[in-house]
């Protein structure tokens, strides 16, 4: 079974699933990189080393044209990182394998789930042991929109909602 979709209308209302797509970036998103590394443990003295200037959009959008964005709705995703409300940058370019956390339909349901093959059936699996994997069955109806490959969390609540709305 080949899982793999080309979706191509990106501007499709589903399931509410608003799917954002991605543009060419006029000018690239320059940001400084410094060489210090942030301890995540104890505080340890700052340095002013600025190691150059990084495009953000290379990172995020490798595909600008086949990469699209879409909120996140539920938690089954929470082991993750993925929660409600989190923006993932989407790549139809990238043929899903095993491991991939995926957008997809089955049977006209959207979801966001990791694509795991054991033996020789492939499975949804979420990553809160709240829900349960689904097995994919021969037969069955299953459009693969795109591998994550990113998520944006927001940590201020509120802004990226307020931009998101701001686009209407």
């Amino acid at each position: 079974m080949r899982l793999l979709c080309r979706y191509t209308n990106l501007f499709r209302l589903m399931y509410d699933v608003l799917l954002i797509p991605v543009l060419e970036a006029p000018m690239p998103a320059l940001l400084p990189v410094f060489s210090c590394r942030v301890p995540a443990g104890f505080p340890s003295p700052a340095t002013d080393e600025l190691e150059g200037l990084f495009d953000l959009n290379r990172l995020l959008f490798r595909h600008p044209d086949a990469t699209y964005l879409v909120r996140v709705s539920g938690e089954s995703m929470s082991g993750a990182e993925i929660h409600a409300g989190d923006l993932l940058a989407v790549d139809k370019h990238l043929e899903a394998d095993h491991g991939h956390i995926v957008v997809t339909v089955v049977d006209g349901d959207c979801t966001v789930k990791r694509l795991e093959r054991r033996g020789e059936t492939w499975w949804l699996v979420p990553a809160n042991p709240a829900f349960e994997p689904y097995q994919i069955r021969t037969g069955e109806e299953l459009h693969i929109w795109g591998v994550v490959t990113h998520v944006v969390h927001e940590l201020l609540p509120g802004r990226l909602t307020a931009l998101l709305h701001s686009r209407d």
